[in-house]
C-alpha cells in the first residue's frame, strides 16, 4: 500500500497567503486506454459541488475508455464520492463500503475507490485502514486531477493508493466532463470556503476560497452553449464571495453574472449564497437581466441572534430580513428558499420561536431543514447542549409544518398562469408524463409531445400541489 499523504486537520485550518496558480490539466503520457472493455459505477453523496466533481471523474474515466453502468455485479470500478456535512451521510457511506466487501470477495479484481469530503477527515482514513481494507484508492477534494494516476498504479502495479492533501493546491483548468444532463449543467466558479461557521466541516474539507479567472468560466459556458445547453448553474460553497480573493483586479460575482448574462444562454442560476456577501449590485443584476432566474437560495440557519452569533454567521436576524426586503422590492416575482438547523447547542425554545418568526416574515417557498449534527474538529463540537434528541426532532417537525405551508403557497401562486418550463425529460415517478422546471425552479409535471424535451416552452398550470405543479403545453 502506498500512503502518499494523510489528512491533517491542523493544516486544513490554515489559510496561506501563497498565490493560487492556474494550471492546465494533463494526463501522463503513459496512461492510455485504461478502461477499454471495462465498466464503472459512481455513487454520489452530498451537495452540488460533489455532483460537479463526479462529472469530472466520469470525464476522466470515459477518456480512458470506461463505460458507465448502474449494476454493481457488472462493475470493474466502483467509486463513492462522499459527503461529510452530517453524521448520517457518513454512516451511509460506511454501510455501503461494508456491503461492497462481499462483491470484492466474489471479484478480487474489482477496484473500490473513496473520494470527496470524508477522506479529508483524519478519522475517516484511520477507519478505512482498520476496517475497510478492501478499499483500493482513497483521495480527497484537492487532488481529483490525480485520480487516473492512482488508478494506473492500482491496475498496473497492484498497489493500493491513499493520498489526501490538506493544503489546497492550484486551480486546474480544462478538466474533462461527462455531464449528467443534456440541457442544464453545473459550472464551478470558485472552490473552498473561508466562513468557518462553527458547525461546519466544509472549510476544512474544501479548503480556502479560490476563484477561477473569468476567461476560463466564460470559455466553459460558451462551449456548453455550442453543445445546446439551455441552463447553467454557477457553483461555489459561498458563490457570491467570488472574486474577493483577487488581488490584481476588482471583479465581483455581480460583474461575472452580468458578463455571463450577455452570452446566448437562456437560463442562469447560482448556488449557494451567503447573506453577508449578497450585495445590492447583485440584486440589481438579477432584477434587470431576464436570463438570470428569479430564484435565490439564501441559507439563514437560524432566526435567533444569539444562535447566529454562536454559529459565526456574521449577520443578525434583522440584517437578514432587511436583505430579504431589498430582494423582494427589486425582484417582486422571486422565489426564496433557505437552509435551517434546529437543535444547535444552546438553542432554547425562545430561540426556536425566533426562527419560526423569521420563516413567516421571509415568506420562503421551501427550505432544507436539519437537526444539528456534531462534526468532530469544528468549534461547535465542544459546545455543551441540554437539548434532547426528542426535543430537536419535535422542533424539526414544527418547523417543517410551517415550511410546507411556504412550499404550498409558492406553488399556489402559479395556478392558472402560463409559465416557461425547461422540459428535461420524462417524470421519474410517472413515465407517461414529462417534467421540467420553471424560471422560479418549480417542478412541473406536464402533458405534451416528447418533441418538446430539451426546449423551453409555455405551460399552463392547471393544478398546484405542495411540492410540484401540473400543467400542459400551450400551443402557439
Amino acid at each position: 500500500m502506498d500512503i502518499l499523504n494523510r489528512p491533517d486537520l491542523r493544516m486544513a485550518r490554515k489559510r496561506s497567503k501563497k498565490k493560487v496558480e492556474t494550471v492546465e490539466y494533463k494526463t501522463d503520457t503513459h496512461i492510455r486506454n485504461l478502461g477499454v472493455g471495462k465498466k464503472y459505477l459512481i455513487q454520489t453523496h452530498g451537495c452540488q459541488a460533489n455532483e460537479a466533481d463526479t462529472e469530472v471523474i466520469k470525464g476522466m474515466l470515459e477518456s480512458q475508455g470506461f463505460t458507465e453502468t448502474n449494476i454493481i455485479e457488472d462493475s470493474d470500478l466502483i467509486l463513492i464520492n462522499t459527503c461529510a456535512i452530517r453524521e448520517n451521510a457518513e454512516n451511509k457511506v460506511f454501510g455501503e463500503l461494508g456491503r461492497l466487501k462481499s462483491f470484492k470477495k466474489i471479484n478480487p479484481d474489482l477496484i473500490i475507490a473513496v473520494a470527496g469530503c470524508m477522506p479529508q477527515e483524519e478519522a475517516t482514513i484511520e477507519r478505512i485502514l482498520s476496517k475497510y481494507k478492501h478499499v483500493d484508492i482513497v483521495f480527497g477534494t484537492h487532488n481529483i486531477d490525480r485520480f487516473l494516476n492512482y488508478l494506473y498504479v492500482v491496475m498496473k502495479e497492484h498497489k493500493k493508493m491513499i493520498e489526501v492533501i490538506s493544503e489546497e493546491g492550484n486551480i486546474v483548468e480544462h478538466l474533462p466532463h461527462a455531464r449528467d444532463h443534456r440541457y442544464k449543467g453545473w459550472v464551478n466558479i470558485m472552490f473552498g470556503c473561508d466562513e468557518f461557521c462553527t458547525y461546519c466541516i466544509v472549510p476544512y474539507t474544501r479548503g480556502k476560497e479560490r476563484s477561477r479567472r473569468k476567461e476560463f468560466i466564460i470559455e466553459e459556458v460558451k462551449q456548453m452553449i455550442a453543445k445546446g445547453y439551455k441552463e447553467i448553474t454557477l457553483l461555489g460553497q459561498n458563490v457570491n464571495s467570488y472574486g474577493l480573493d483577487f488581488e490584481e483586479n476588482d471583479y465581483s460575482f455581480a460583474n461575472l453574472l452580468d458578463d455571463l448574462s450577455d452570452l446566448d444562454i437562456e437560463r442562469i442560476r447560482f448556488t449557494t449564497s451567503h447573506p453577508k456577501d449578497f450585495s445590492d449590485d447583485l440584486i440589481d443584476v438579477i432584477a434587470r437581466k431576464p436570463n438570470v432566474m428569479p430564484y435565490i437560495h439564501l441559507p439563514v440557519q437560524s432566526g435567533s441572534n444569539k444562535v447566529l452569533k454562536k454559529m459565526n454567521r456574521k449577520y443578525t436576524k434583522e440584517q437578514y430580513l432587511d436583505l430579504v426586503d431589498r430582494i423582494y422590492k427589486k425582484i417582486p416575482n422571486v422565489s426564496l428558499t433557505t437552509d435551517i438547523i434546529v437543535g444547535f447547542p444552546t438553542e432554547t425554545e425562545e430561540d426556536f420561536q425566533e426562527t419560526l418568526d423569521l420563516v413567516r416574515k421571509a415568506k420562503f417557498e421551501g427550505a432544507y431543514t436539519f437537526v444539528y449534527s456534531r462534526r468532530k474538529g469544528t468549534p461547535a463540537a465542544s459546545y455543551e447542549s441540554n437539548i434532547t434528541e426528542a426535543e430537536a426532532k419535535d422542533r424539526l417537525h414544527r418547523l417543517n409544518e410551517l415550511v410546507n405551508e411556504g412550499y404550498a403557497y409558492g406553488n399556489k401562486r402559479f395556478e392558472n398562469k402560463i409559465v416557461k418550463v425547461l422540459v428535461e425529460g420524462y417524470s421519474k415517478t410517472n413515465t407517461s408524463v414529462l417534467s421540467g422546471h420553471t424560471e422560479n425552479n418549480k417542478l412541473v409535471n406536464l402533458t405534451g409531445d416528447e418533441s418538446v424535451i430539451g426546449k423551453i416552452v409555455d405551460v399552463k398550470i392547471t393544478k398546484s400541489k405542495t411540492w410540484s405543479l401540473e400543467g400542459h403545453v400551450v400551443s402557439k
